[in-house]
């Protein structure tokens, strides 16, 4: 159910970031980088010397290596040059800490973009998952000349009103498992932990009140590149509406299942999920 995508990844991502680091350690992590936008210290790690350019977006409260390693670490470096960056307010890109405010995923497409011009990087493409994928979405319409190509998953352009009844039971962490907890503590420690994810459901009402639920529904027909929509079948996070809702309304839109995917299928299925989507990307 998408109501608790955010909760539910957070613990999936981790799990599985833990799980595969023997698999990935005979490859060193990338050095990471920080770069002004602003007033934000943004985070980021720069691979390949391809020429298609590629950003990848982490889902709420994600960050680089949470989301993408496998990406980052898997992606073909002839063919393409991967940027991944912590939000503004995630990961590492802190200080100022995170602004939760009914419009920030506009705000985070602005900063994306904004960063991509401070690389010098005129045009690329866009993975972008969960919370990522809408800022991608947002991207992708606000500044269509500089987007070739969208990739998404898990990611949703409207609420629900069963879904924020569902955010609002799980606003207070306390009640959350001991395993669920700890990775977030991690890396933000308990109380800004706290503090994000209530500020996070929060905000969901907010813009659920504000905008009727909407949250980039308007934007999708001014979405123009080549857009790939995956989803695993049996992800317990995003309800089959929100996939059938971007695909008929995305114009050419394509779609990808994978019938035994769950939310984190760009983890779970690393290799093929690579696979697929640098084909898409290389697609004239």
């Amino acid at each position: 159910m998408l109501a608790v995508r955010n909760v539910l990844a957070l613990s999936i991502k981790y799990t599985n970031h833990r799980s595969s680091r023997a698999f990935l350690c005979s490859k060193p992590s990338p050095k990471e980088d920080i770069i002004q936008v602003g007033n934000y210290s943004i985070n980021y790690v720069r691979v390949g010397n391809g020429p298609h350019n590629i950003l990848c977006a982490p889902g709420a409260l994600g960050s680089i290596w949470t989301d993408f390693r496998h990406q980052v670490n898997g992606i073909d470096y002839e063919k393409f040059s991967v940027v991944a960056w912590d939000p503004p307010g995630f990961g590492k890109s802190r200080p100022p800490e995170r602004e939760f405010t009914i419009d920030f995923y506009h705000k985070d497409a602005d900063i994306a973009h904004q960063f991509m011009k401070e690389l010098n990087i005129p045009k690329y493409s866009l993975l972008g998952w969960s919370d990522g994928g809408i800022t991608s979405m947002i991207l992708a319409a606000k500044f269509p000349d500089v987007v070739q190509k969208l990739v998404i998953w898990g990611a949703n352009s409207f609420i629900l009103p069963k879904e924020i009844e569902a955010y609002k039971k799980i606003k207070d962490v306390n009640t959350w498992s001991t395993k669920m907890r700890e990775p977030m503590i991690e890396l933000y420690g308990e109380e800004i932990f706290k503090s994000y994810w209530a500020k996070w459901v929060d905000t969901m009402e907010a813009l659920f009140k504000a905008k009727d639920g909407n949250i980039c529904s308007d934007l999708l027909k001014d979405i123009k590149c080549p857009t790939f929509i995956l989803h695993g079948e049996k992800d317990p996070l995003v309800e089959g509406v929100h996939v059938s809702h971007l695909h008929t309304h995305i114009t050419g839109s394509r779609i990808h299942l994978y019938p035994e995917g769950k939310h984190n299928i760009h983890i779970r299925y690393a290799d093929d999920f690579n696979r697929i989507v640098q084909e898409f990307l290389l697609l004239k």
